[in-house]
């Protein structure tokens, strides 16, 4: 029977105790949940939506990168890359390289950004460890490399990718997350971005477009037909990203609050407008409503509202779902068709639209409709607020296109300077004969197998009514 008198061990050696006085329990577990939804997103979401929307013979290959990464970027986030993100000012858009696995720093309390600058206060203070808090922000990351990788499906070299992926993280990721969310020169400046539209989603969709440019198109034969092998697939996919996003966008405010709630109900609001706007496009012009169609909605939905989440009232949000099922269809299904350099570019899943276009626009979207007070529950950062709400000569939707140029210009130069160091070492793209058979020549394995493949029926008998399947190996 235990003591109640008993002190516990931590008091006695002199360390923090597990439940120390500054710790939220609520406020922790809902961090920490909400990271695990975005870790869903990837791992399994995104991995099974990569596998069904490819033509069969990718369907491992595609998954396979997206597992990849999403594991490459956790040692190089805990050794190094968060505190370039979120750490200690080394340059006005870039923090200083450190560890992040050392015990005094992990279990102490988070700081925010926000207090290292006099002019900047924060709206709540996170009461959880920092632990949660490198925890919560890895999957963002992971996220980010992940969707980049679905513009150059089909063709690059799986070695190649394993090299890219932990250059890009620190030598493009850490820099947009350290100049919007860090407290770089682009938060000091007022900048919103509530959840990731340009630190996610705006720089994968411009890294992905780039990089399709460097590494080349797929085969002549896969760009003329890409069928995808399982769509049923790809749909659960994107159901477990869609609610997912629930701790995407609900995580952010570090705290289980009323902004909390608004980002998450603005962000289904947003999803489910965006599909149903998508579909009604497609209907109209193609004369049938398509799954793949309602998919790539769901996602600029998910995407355009990220900015916002928080910072928009309701009615908002419906606005943005009408936009983001409009513009990135209209750039996608439209524009493709006509522009040249858009044409020449093979972005297999079309992640310059849903990202790229999409969080571009939220991005914007929210320069116009941030409500003050809603921005001031998240973060008061001087004069941030929609310029539908005051502000000269929209100063804050202005500011908003300029940070999103920023994001793409770093983004493109990044990304070519490190695919053309990779391109001296490794080939970006696999050889001929791996890109004409896919999976088996890639990694020895194929997604399905096929009858005459792996191990088959001899024959079947049922007796006494047991089945009783005799198998031979090829």
């Amino acid at each position: 029977m235990a003591n109640a008198s008993v002190v516990p061990s931590a008091y006695l050696q002199g360390l923090t105790p597990a439940v120390p006085e500054w710790l939220n329990k609520g406020d922790n577990a809902w961090q920490m949940i909400s990271g695990a939804l975005v870790c869903i997103q990837s791992m399994p979401g995104l991995v099974i939506i990569y596998a069904g929307l490819v033509k069969k013979k990718w369907a491992l290959n595609s998954a396979f990168m997206a597992l990849f990464a999403f594991a490459a970027v956790m040692p190089c986030w805990v050794l190094w890359a968060y505190n370039m993100s979120f750490g200690e000012k080394l340059l006005p858009f870039w923090g200083k390289a450190g560890l992040a696995v050392s015990e005094d720093f992990l279990i102490s309390q988070t700081i925010l950004p926000s207090t290292r600058y006099k002019n900047i206060t924060s709206a709540a203070t996170p009461l959880f460890p920092m632990a949660t808090m490198v925890f919560f922000q890895y999957p963002f990351a992971a996220e980010t490399v992940i969707l980049l990788c679905g513009s150059v499906l089909g063709r690059m070299s799986f070695r190649a990718w394993m090299a890219f992926v932990p250059l890009w993280l620190t030598f493009s990721y850490t820099v947009s997350a350290f100049s919007v969310w860090g407290g770089g020169f682009l938060f000091q400046w007022g900048v919103m971005d509530y959840s990731g539209g340009y630190v996610v989603h705006l720089a994968s969709g411009a890294a992905g477009f780039t990089a399709a440019y460097w590494v080349g198109p797929r085969s002549r034969e896969d760009r003329e037909e890409f069928p995808p092998n399982n769509l049923l697939l790809a749909l659960a996919g994107a159901g477990i990203l869609w609610m997912g996003w629930t701790g995407f966008n609900g995580g952010d405010p570090f705290s289980a609050n009323v902004d909390s709630s608004m980002a998450v109900l603005n962000t289904h609001i947003c999803a489910a407008t965006s599909l149903l706007v998508w579909t009604c496009w497609d209907v109209l012009f193609f004369k049938k409503p398509s799954v793949i169609g309602a998919i790539q909605g769901m996602i600029t939905g998910l995407v355009c509202i990220t900015p916002g989440a928080g910072l928009v009232q309701g009615w908002a949000a419906l606005v943005m779902g009408i936009a983001s099922g409009t513009i990135p269809w209209y750039t996608m299904m439209v524009l493709s068709k006509k522009l040249p350099f858009l044409q020449k570019v093979d972005d297999t899943l079309g992640v310059f639209h849903t990202h790229a276009v999409a969080g571009t626009l939220g991005g914007a979207l929210t320069g116009l409709f941030a409500h003050p007070h809603l921005s001031s529950l998240f973060l008061a950062v001087p004069n941030s607020k929609g310029s539908f709400y005051g502000g000269k000569g929209g100063v804050q939707f202005w500011k908003q296109l300029a940070a999103a140029a920023f994001i793409i210009g770093w983004n493109v130069v990044a990304t070519s300077i490190i695919l053309n160091v990779i391109r001296l070492i490794i080939p970006l793209r696999m050889t001929d004969e791996e890109i004409e058979i896919g999976d088996d020549a890639a990694h020895g394995e194929e997604a399905y197998a096929l009858q005459g493949q792996g191990r088959r029926e001899k024959f079947t008998q049922n007796g006494n009514g047991n089945a009783q399947i005799e198998l031979e190996e090829p």
